[in-house]
């Protein structure tokens, strides 16, 4: 790499490479996995486990003050009470990796005071490393990223995902879905969240959406997408999103058309980012992790896991959520 990265973001590139190597010795040898059922439809294999701890490993060696929030482990490691907190998902797209389906990825993001500041996600297969740190731009492996300059919606590709787990609103997201569909050029679903919002912040799709999402499937992607020049929040362009189940990102111009489409159809409620703060983990952040733009009032709601108020059904207009040079210092 030609330029000088964060200390911190080199740690997580270490622990990113270290996970993705155990994940490519087990793609070979599929037929041994041990694979478990947290929910229906809802996956963990061996490798999950191995490349979590492996990655954990990593950090709290070389940043043993720091707090770790992972998928399959919670808040169980580091320290509860850090205002450095990192957010782990080691195999997103566990599906797509035990049928052999080679899109999946390992993300990791760092935020200090809920500020996402570096982020990682590294496709193993590909062996593309996608990174950034807060002021100094996206990256994938040497090339800097930049969002997409389409600006009309019919010409445009948008990534999703689909529902799968017990519960989902299937009904209301077939709705979004032909909402969206009829008005772009193609829609995409590979299963990856992570890797979907780098590929908007590559400038492979123009936009983004999906509802169920956690916050380690997004946090380093949406740090991925504004460092290239895009916008992400929740269906009603609010920058509160992490918490939320809902996201959609985009360049400028794509971001506010979804938001005018998909505003109707959000589902944020007090009950259901409640239900959230319980699935996360027994204990919640400290310091809630959100996008810049996001209130003090909000912010306290978010660490708590509820919704500031419910959602709005009318559409408001897109908050930018484009970190600008003037207001970031390099570090």
């Amino acid at each position: 790499m030609s330029q000088a990265l964060h200390p911190m973001l080199n740690i997580a590139i270490k622990a990113a490479r270290t996970a993705g190597a155990l994940i490519n010795r087990a793609s070979m040898d599929l037929d041994l996995l041990r694979i478990s059922s947290k929910a229906p439809n809802d996956f963990v294999t061996e490798v999950d486990q191995a490349a979590e701890r492996a990655i954990i490993e990593v950090l709290l060696t070389a940043y043993p003050g720091h707090g770790i929030l992972a998928e399959e482990s919670g808040r169980e490691h580091g320290a509860k009470d850090s205002d450095y907190l990192w957010i782990i998902d080691p195999l997103d797209g566990t599906t797509n990796f035990i049928h052999g389906f080679p899109v999946y990825a390992v993300s990791i993001a760092l935020a200090f005071k809920g500020q996402v500041q570096q982020a990682v996600v590294y496709d193993p297969s590909r062996n593309d490393l996608f990174y950034a740190s807060k002021g100094r731009g996206a990256f994938c492996n040497d090339k800097r990223l930049r969002v997409s300059k389409r600006i009309r919606m019919s010409e445009s590709l948008i990534g999703t995902g689909f529902p799968f787990r017990k519960g989902d609103n299937f009904k209301r997201y077939v709705q979004m879905f032909e909402a969206v569909m009829q008005n772009c050029a193609g829609l995409r679903r590979p299963g990856a969240a992570a890797l979907d919002l780098c590929y908007v912040a590559a400038g492979y799709y123009d936009g983004f959406f999906e509802t169920g999402l956690s916050p380690w499937d997004i946090a380093a992607g949406s740090l991925m997408i504004t460092e290239a020049g895009g916008l992400i929040g929740n269906f009603t362009g609010d920058a509160d999103f992490l918490y939320q189940r809902e996201v959609v990102a985009g360049n400028p111009k794509i971001y506010g058309q979804l938001v005018q489409t998909l505003a109707p159809y959000t589902k944020v409620s007090k009950a259901e980012a409640a239900a959230l703060a319980t699935s996360v983990s027994s204990s919640e952040p400290t310091a809630p992790v959100t996008e810049v733009g996001l209130t003090p009032e909000a912010a306290l709601s978010a660490s708590l896991g509820v919704a500031e108020t419910a959602a709005p059904i009318a559409p408001k207009k897109p908050t930018a959520v484009r970190i600008r040079k003037a207001d970031v210092k390099p570090g």
